[in-house]
């Protein structure tokens, strides 16, 4: 069995292992250098682990940053019926992609495991690697009356839609007149 550990990182959890590239929330780290993740919620070793109270002491996973980039383009469309009232925005979330080098727990590193041996006749489709987001600095405290942190607010999910503005239908009007008859002459 493999070993893996969740770390937690930007208020999210990751189960990570060594070789394994996923995006996070941005870190302010530059290309190519090194990050490590002392918060680490668990360790799994084969048969053995390591849960954390709240966290794993001694145990860092290190990684390497990839890229620093911008998701994709999400659409926020609000919109009140019968108010006159339609707002649209659009948000491009940073991310940073990493690449985990390796799990440390009490000084050992990880066993690494041996690279797959490649058949020149097969030809191996990939998937990509599962998409997250993760790590934010710190919330830092705002000069208020109880001195508390703020949590952040909870994202909102946005879909694109378009959307058609339906007017209700027009009624009838009918008007009654009086029958004339022709006058002869």
């Amino acid at each position: 069995m493999d070993m893996f550990a969740v770390i937690k990182t930007g208020g999210k959890q990751y189960k990570v292992q060594e070789g394994e590239i996923l995006q996070v929330e941005k870190l302010n780290i530059e290309k190519g250098k090194k990050v490590k993740f002392e918060e680490v919620l668990l360790i799994e070793d084969g048969d053995k682990t390591q849960i954390g109270t709240p966290f794993v002491k001694n145990a860092v996973v290190e990684a390497v940053v990839v890229e620093n980039f911008k998701d994709k383009k999400v659409i926020v469309f609000k919109k009140k019926r019968r108010k006159q009232y339609r707002k649209t925005r659009g948000h491009r979330q940073e991310l940073t992609k990493i690449k985990i080098a390796g799990i440390v727990f009490a000084g050992k590193q990880a066993p690494k495991k041996a690279a797959p041996k490649k058949k020149a006749t097969a030809k191996k489709t990939t998937k990509p690697a599962k998409e997250t987001v993760a790590n934010k600095p710190a919330a830092k405290k705002t000069s208020g009356s109880s001195g508390k942190a703020k949590r952040p607010a909870k994202k909102a999910t946005a879909v694109k839609t378009k959307t058609a503005v339906k007017t209700p239908a027009k009624k009838k009007v009918v008007t009654k007149t009086k029958k004339t008859t022709p006058v002869k002459e």
